[in-house]
C-alpha cells in the first residue's frame, strides 16, 4: 500500500474537523429546539440502549469523572426524563432508567437524528453515503473510538482528572 501524501492527509483531517464541527453545531441547534443539550441526548440514547446503568457506569462509558455526571442526571431527573431506581442487585446503588417521558423524548430524538443525517449527507448518493460510513467506521475503530457516543476526550482515564478542554 502506498503511503499517503502528507499534504493530502492534512487537508482530509481539516475537512473531517470542519464537517464534525458543522454536524455538532447543527445537532446542538436541533436538540435545543427540544429543550435538550447534545449531552442530554447522548445520555438518553445510552440509557435507552442499556437501561439500568449506575451513575458510575455511565460516567465510565462517557469517559467523564462521576462528579461531572451528577448534575447532568439531576437535570434529566428534574425534567422527568430519567429516574434513579434503587438497584435490586446492590441496594447501595441506583440504576438509571428512562421514564415514559424520557422514552418519548428519545423517540423524538431518533427522528431528529435521522433528519439531521439525511440533511448532512444529502449531496451524496446512497452508495457514497454507505462508502463514507464504512470508511469512517474503519477510522473510528483504528483509533479505538466508541461509535455509539462522544467520550470526554479531555479526561485521563488512569487518574480520572480533566486534562484539557473537555467541552
Amino acid at each position: 500500500m502506498d503511503s499517503p501524501d502528507p499534504s493530502r492527509s492534512k487537508r482530509t483531517a481539516f475537512l473531517l474537523s470542519q464537517l464534525g464541527a458543522l454536524a455538532s453545531a447543527r445537532f446542538a441547534e436541533r436538540t435545543r429546539e427540544l429543550g435538550l443539550t447534545p449531552s442530554d441526548a447522548g445520555v438518553l440514547r445510552l440509557l435507552g440502549r442499556t437501561p439500568g446503568l449506575s451513575q458510575r457506569s455511565l460516567a465510565d462509558r462517557l469517559g467523564a469523572v462521576p462528579s461531572r455526571v451528577v448534575p447532568l442526571i439531576d437535570s434529566l431527573e428534574t425534567r422527568g426524563l430519567v429516574a434513579r431506581v434503587r438497584s435490586r442487585a446492590d441496594r447501595r446503588n441506583y440504576e438509571l432508567r428512562l421514564t415514559t417521558e424520557g422514552t418519548k423524548a428519545l423517540r423524538t430524538l431518533r427522528g431528529v437524528a435521522e433528519r439531521h443525517e439525511a440533511e448532512l449527507l444529502a449531496p451524496l448518493t446512497r452508495e457514497e453515503s454507505a462508502q463514507l460510513e464504512s470508511l469512517l467506521s474503519r477510522l473510528a475503530s483504528a483509533h479505538a473510538l466508541d461509535t455509539e457516543l462522544h467520550r470526554d476526550m479531555g479526561v485521563d482515564r488512569t487518574t480520572r482528572r480533566v486534562t484539557g478542554d473537555a467541552g
